[in-house]
């Protein structure tokens, strides 16, 4: 059987600036903690190490790994904690060189002791990180884990295997390749997002992927309302200066709004030429991570670098092409991005630190690229090579972010990725998919076999690239 992945899973919110530096080592630690609690007494233990490995280590500053892990190992969820009291939390551990520890006991921290950033890496897995406990009678325990891209957080070693191995796909429709997606859909007769809302119904209620989807929905119109109305400087040393706010304010003029779904309403009352339709696509996604650089919420879609592109070309949807449209093309959307998201995790990689940033903007990229075009009207041949389209032109494309931030060039990248998703979906649109001489599950190989060929350097280790071309200096 194959694994069930959920369009929960794809689609996670979390806090900035990564899914797999920031959000998987956060749960990790959750982990950790859970793995404490079941085996052993919290109270007992008098201090707590972390070893972080490989792309975690070199670039873990710029993407708050280091903070991630202290959120986590005071019994902070990443999905519901108070953004502003993110801040506190972490001075008051820096200050005291205290933590609460699991939110239950207190014991010594000293963040830059007890965090050790090691360089090499660990051969599972280019995302790996330790915990250790110590205990009171001179004991200890270690538990690895290993953050695989979009906030996924694994073991090498899996006890329960057959465990897992017994629920692994209670879906009526498994999909392991594209392939599989577009056989069910001809013999059933229904669009992928017909197929994929019949998976979501085995594991949970209608009412409940309903609410779930336009929560994810409504975290991404925050995120973009956020995003477009602060203005500043991103922390992190690169003194990035926010162009959301500057860019939304020319397009806006004077509307009048107090919520995000007013402020929807009054965008779809503005001019529509070509010019700005790229400017609104290209303003949304900036929006959303700029939030993420400043370890805002966000949702991970795939991942938080690049989670810009996907609420931004649903808003396209929503404020240029249908003004009618409604939580019905939301759902429909989402389920059926969260789909091809899933398709590219089993078949490849959708971690930048194994693949490169092909794995994160160009995965996001062919995942909306999908979705819209099933939106259009596009049959689902369609809409997979509208997500073959996207991801041809981002096979390659290398990691390297300056000083470990996912701010330069990865802000930028979101636009890139969300425009084109639209070209992508528009060319798939006016072709007959039949004539496609590239099917998806083959740039997905092709993208896997581009990622274990690209030099490490390139895959999010700041090592290459704009990396070391532009020094933090030079900023």
């Amino acid at each position: 059987m194959e694994e069930c992945i959920s369009v929960f899973d794809m689609l996670k919110i979390g806090v900035g600036p990564s899914s797999s530096h920031t959000l998987g080592p956060w749960r990790a630690a959750e982990r950790f903690l859970n793995e404490l609690r079941s085996e052993y007494d919290i109270n007992s233990i008098i201090r707590v190490k972390i070893d972080l490995y490989g792309s975690l280590s070199l670039t873990g500053k710029g993407h708050a790994t280091d903070l991630a892990i202290m959120l986590g190992l005071s019994g902070q969820d990443p999905e519901y904690i108070p953004i502003q009291d993110i801040d506190g939390i972490i001075k008051s551990i820096e200050a005291k060189n205290e933590i609460n520890f699991g939110n239950q006991i207190h014991i010594p921290f000293y963040f830059l002791q007890d965090i050790v950033f090691n360089k090499n890496f660990l051969p599972f897995h280019a995302n790996g990180l330790t915990f250790t406990a110590y205990f009171n009678n001179e004991t200890e325990y270690s538990s690895t884990f290993y953050s695989i891209g979009g906030g996924f957080v694994v073991k090498e070693e899996r006890e329960n295997a057959q465990n897992k191995e017994a629920i692994k796909c209670a879906f009526p429709f498994p999909i392991n390749k594209a392939s599989e997606l577009l056989s069910y859909c001809t013999k059933e007769n229904k669009s992928i997002s017909e197929i994929v809302y019949d998976n979501e119904k085995s594991m949970r209620p209608e009412a409940e992927i309903h609410h779930e989807l336009m929560r994810i929905w409504k975290t991404m119109l925050e995120c973009m309302y956020i995003g477009c109305h602060s203005e500043g400087i991103l922390p992190g040393g690169l003194h990035v200066r926010r162009r959301a706010f500057d860019m939304h304010q020319n397009l806006i003029g004077l509307s009048n709004y107090s919520t995000p779904q007013e402020w929807l309403e009054e965008i779809r009352k503005t001019e529509v030429k070509f010019r700005q339709i790229l400017k609104w696509v290209s303003c949304f996604a900036l929006a959303v991570n700029e939030v993420n650089a400043a370890l805002g919420r966000v949702v991970t879609a795939p991942t938080n670098g690049s989670s810009g592109v996907i609420p931004a070309v649903l808003m396209y949807y929503l404020v240029i092409e249908n003004h009618q449209a409604g939580e019905k093309e939301i759902k429909q959307f989402l389920m059926v991005a969260g789909e091809i998201g899933s398709i590219f995790k089993k078949g490849s990689t959708i971690s930048a630190a194994m693949g490169g940033c092909q794995a994160e903007i160009g995965v996001s990229s062919a995942m909306a690229a999908a979705a819209l075009c099933e939106l259009m009207g596009g049959t689902s041949d369609q809409v997979l090579m509208a997500a073959e389209i996207a991801m041809e032109h981002h096979l390659g494309l290398t990691c390297d972010p300056i000083g470990g931030l996912v701010q330069i060039p990865c802000i930028e990248r979101n636009t890139m990725g969300a425009i084109k998703a639209i070209n992508a979906a528009e060319l798939a649109l006016e072709t007959d998919a039949k004539n496609a001489k590239v099917s998806l599950d083959k740039v997905i190989d092709t993208m896997w076999q581009t990622a274990k060929d690209m030099n490490s350097k390139y895959k999010e280790t700041s090592e290459g690239g704009l990396a070391i071309a532009v020094n933090m200096a030079d900023c």
